[in-house]
């Protein structure tokens, strides 16, 4: 059964072979880095909205609640947690972006409705956004790392095969649905500091959009985001300034990453240039022992 919920118009919308890229909140979104990355596209590139997935068959309303609004003249109503998707013409490429909760329920049948959208718009490829927790500073460059499973992708984007065995999150599922159905995908993760997970990732966001807009093959919007960078660096060093020993950990990060990237500079908001991985393989370990620590 389709739950797409194809908006009015979506027919005049012209796409050429788009590339889709997807983010979900929740467990995959670590500092909010992925959902605003696609969020800043969205914004950045005049995209407009195609379709809405219904959230009724895929959500727990009682972890992801609605919200209930009100207008000018006071009448309420209720907005509900849905993954909407967007259309846009970049520079390079055209762009379909979803972006919504993760949803609690069905994956199976929800990644089956992104499949059916994917096959609507044509699309060429997929991509999808996260970020995790990790024992990184936040210092320095934003490791971000990026698997696939298809060949050529590996080839031309220099990813890392995936490897990974354990428990997964929606988009390990969606990948699958996607490669079984002769898209190929990538998946694109940021690594963002463990005692700065309350935070917002600015730094993080940068990586992802730098990364996945270099695969495109379109610019990449950063400046917005780039703008926050140093107002994140001022929380973060306030948040761990009065903890001692929260300070000497956050300094052994960054030996053991300058040690790894053969003494890489630190980043700043004037030197904060493109996200190149240190070493791919160590940002996999993490990614995987991150996953299977986690419980169902």
């Amino acid at each position: 059964m389709e739950h797409v919920r194809w908006l009015p118009g979506v027919d005049a919308i012209s796409l050429t072979n788009p590339v889709v890229v997807a983010a979900f909140t929740g467990w995959n979104d670590a500092g909010d880095a992925a959902s605003t990355a696609v969020r800043t596209l969205i914004e950045t590139s005049g995209a407009v909205p195609l379709a809405e997935i219904d959230p009724e068959p895929f959500t727990d309303f009682a972890t992801v609640r609605p919200h209930v609004t009100l207008d000018d003249e006071r009448n309420r109503s209720i907005v509900w947690p849905t993954v909407g998707v967007w259309g846009a013409t970049t520079p390079g490429t055209d762009v379909v972006l979803v972006l919504g909760p993760e949803p609690a329920l069905k994956w199976r049948t929800f990644c089956e409705q992104i499949v059916v959208i994917a096959d609507r718009v044509g699309a060429r490829m997929a991509f999808t956004l996260g970020a995790l927790l990790a024992d990184v500073p936040h210092t320095r460059r934003t490791q971000v790392i990026g698997t696939a499973t298809d060949p050529d992708l590996i080839d031309r984007f220099d990813l890392e095969r995936s490897r990974y065995e354990g428990p997964t999150g929606i988009v390990g599922v969606l990948h699958e649905a996607l490669s079984n159905n002769g898209f190929p995908t990538a998946s694109l993760w940021a690594a963002v500091p463990g005692y700065a997970a309350q935070l917002p990732s600015p730094r993080a966001t940068f990586a992802l959009l730098e990364k996945s807009c270099t695969m495109m093959g379109t610019p990449a919007p950063v400046a917005g985001v780039a703008s926050e960078i140093a107002d994140y660096d001022a929380k973060v060093a306030a948040l761990i300034s009065d903890d001692d020993d929260l300070v000497t950990y956050v300094s052994r990060l960054e030996e053991m990453v300058d040690e790894m990237a053969d003494d890489e500079p630190e980043l700043d908001e004037e030197t904060f240039e493109s996200i190149d991985d240190t070493d791919p393989g160590i940002l996999v370990d993490e990614v995987e022992q991150f996953l299977r620590n986690q419980d169902d």
